[in-house]
């Protein structure tokens, strides 16, 4: 007998606003709608901060899922979490998922990303904490607005380099693929620099090391 029951499509916003406002769900929508087409779907939102392991909307979502032996869909892996042991254990739930960001990335890659993703973040708080650390010795005086801008530069630059990553990932490029290899791929599918520019080995190199 064939299931008909629609998959799970779980979205997240991290504040009531955004919740209300629409602000980040109708992008995480619009990226669903793509992976699955004509296929309905039925949704459960969660408003609440990335950080936090408690989710009821994405337990309600598994048992949904449990229930109808459907799939739960996401738009991306980071509206789960950027943590291993949260990754790991919704995939102890033994309920299939999707992330329309990563379509063709089996549990091994997920897992690989989450680890990336907390490790990054982990490295990113220590150099903030550290930059920070060295101008206030040197008497620089540090001003909210700074602070907020250089951890959002941070973090956008992250973000970007995990895209790209993802990206080189779906051209299903050689292991041995040279940094040249890699930068004439990206080139030929169209894909950018973060400043809008055609990609180079010193580039590659650059952004590799980023997520390293």
């Amino acid at each position: 007998m064939i299931n008909e029951a629609k998959p799970a499509a779980y979205l997240r916003v991290s504040t009531q606003r955004q919740g209300q406002s629409g602000l980040g769900l109708e992008a995480q929508r619009q990226a669903i709608k793509t992976l699955l087409g004509e296929e309905p779907f039925e949704e459960f939102i969660e408003i609440e901060s990335g950080k936090k392991s408690r989710r009821p909307k994405l337990e309600v979502a598994i048992n949904y899922c449990r229930k109808h032996k459907t799939r739960l869909v996401i738009a991306k892996l980071d509206r789960l979490a950027r943590n291993v042991h949260f990754i790991s254990g919704l995939m102890e739930t033994g309920i299939d998922f999707v992330a329309a960001d990563m379509p063709k990335a089996d549990r091994f890659m997920l897992h690989v990303y989450a680890a990336m993703a907390e490790e990054e973040g982990r490295r990113i708080s220590e150099r903030t904490k550290a930059a920070l650390k060295a101008a206030k010795s040197r008497g620089v005086k540090l001003g909210v607005n700074g602070q907020l801008l250089a951890k959002q530069n941070k973090a956008k630059a992250v973000e970007f380099a995990f895209r790209i990553n993802k990206e080189i990932y779906a051209l299903e490029l050689p292991a041995t693929a040279s940094l040249r290899e890699i930068s004439l791929a990206l080139n030929e599918a169209g894909i950018k620099t973060v400043s809008g520019k055609c990609w180079h080995p010193t580039s590659v190199a650059r952004l590799l090391a980023r997520l390293k």
